[in-house]
């Protein structure tokens, strides 16, 4: 899962999206563009962490993020 967020992160991310790119522009300023990279890792990272010491919560959790991210990720890349 955790590869496939990183590649719907960055095919919204090159998308070119009016949304993606302002937002880029306003937390670009603050954080740097690519900031939400590390985001997603540091989410990634403490999600296997977690599961690791046996946590069924956090597998659920991420699961749903991952649907979620899916979601965003055609509804930007399709035009809805």
């Amino acid at each position: 899962m955790g590869v496939a967020n990183f590649a719907m992160h960055k095919a919204v991310a090159v998308s070119g999206h009016a949304f993606v790119e302002d937002t880029k522009r306003y937390f670009g300023r603050y954080v740097g563009q690519n900031a939400s990279y590390g985001i997603e890792f540091v989410i990634l990272t403490g999600a296997m962490l977690f599961a690791y010491e046996g946590s069924m919560l956090i597998a659920f959790v991420y699961w749903v993020y991952t649907g979620m991210n899916a979601l965003a990720t055609w509804l930007l890349l399709s035009g809805k």
